[in-house]
């Protein structure tokens, strides 16, 4: 007769290997720089862009991918990881800026902002994001890189 242990050790590798892979998202999920590759980014924008930086060291829930020479009028790109309280409390709106509802992504999106300085914001769950192509492309060309770059960190989240 094999120990009770022997049965149960797959269930405990199980439990084991789905913290740790809790745990390795999480910090993902918290680090932008790690949740888009500069490929991604440069895939989606069409330009080469270098490697994301952070703000400051210590804060890294935003990331910029910085394109060397604007080329094809891209400038960088941005992601910045939320809450689904500060996406609420964009939705809210302000008076200077315009609201525009965007459906089939994440659970709730919208732009927010005014032509070329409007990024797109996106929450899933309790997690949120903004993602915005910093450029003087049309806007909807802009939207669509924008679009796809929040495809990929859905993906992600």
């Amino acid at each position: 007769m094999r120990p009770i242990i022997h049965r149960s050790a797959p269930l405990v590798v199980a439990t084991v290997f789905a913290q740790l892979t809790q745990s390795v998202s999480a910090a993902a999920a918290d680090d932008a720089c790690a949740i888009l590759t500069p490929a991604q980014v440069t895939a989606a924008v069409g330009v080469a862009v270098g490697d994301g930086t952070y703000v400051t060291p210590t804060f890294k829930k935003t990331c910029t991918w910085t394109v060397g020479n604007s080329a094809g009028g891209i400038r960088f790109v941005t992601l910045n990881l939320q809450d689904a309280a500060r996406f609420a409390g964009g939705k809210a709106g302000v008076n200077s800026v315009v609201m525009t509802p965007v459906g089939g992504i994440g659970d709730d999106a919208y732009y927010l902002g005014a032509g070329s300085t409007e990024g797109l914001f996106v929450k899933k769950g309790q997690r949120a994001f903004k993602i915005d192509v910093y450029s003087t492309v049309p806007l909807e060309k802009k939207r669509a890189m924008e679009k796809a770059l929040a495809q990929q960190v859905l993906a992600k989240l």
